[in-house]
């Protein structure tokens, strides 16, 4: 049996829409038809999907602390200077000023629940 790695990761969030929006408005992901109720999937040119989600079952976002702590999630924009801007104009906090690095001109911020979101521009 072969394992072939990661092919959709989801955030459990908070709150299902506004989590939705962010992503779609603010970070220029491409929303999918809801196929679930409970989650938002967006289209990847990577081939491994991504989506927001409701909790699990008995899972209790509020009780755990700081969200995704230790897990690294990268996403790809050609224009991380442009995301940059529309971050800092909605707010967003920005924990990593852009700044090259070995995957092109990188940043990361925090999305609505915590998470930590690295873009990097070099595909």
């Amino acid at each position: 049996m072969t394992t072939t790695g990661p092919d959709f990761v989801s955030l459990q969030v908070r709150d299902l829409a506004a989590s939705a929006r962010f992503y779609e408005e603010t970070v220029g992901l491409t929303r999918l038809p809801a196929t679930n109720p409970g989650a938002v999937v967006f289209a990847s040119g990577s081939g491994v999907a991504f989506a927001v989600r409701e909790p699990f079952p008995g899972v209790d976002l509020d009780a755990l602390g700081t969200l995704g702590a230790g897990v690294g999630l990268w996403f790809h924009a050609p224009d991380v200077d442009g995301l940059h801007g529309r971050l800092v104009d909605a707010g967003v906090p920005v924990v990593q000023e852009p700044a090259e690095g070995p995957f092109g001109l990188q940043l990361a911020f925090r999305d609505p629940d915590g998470y930590v979101i690295t873009v990097h521009s070099r595909a």
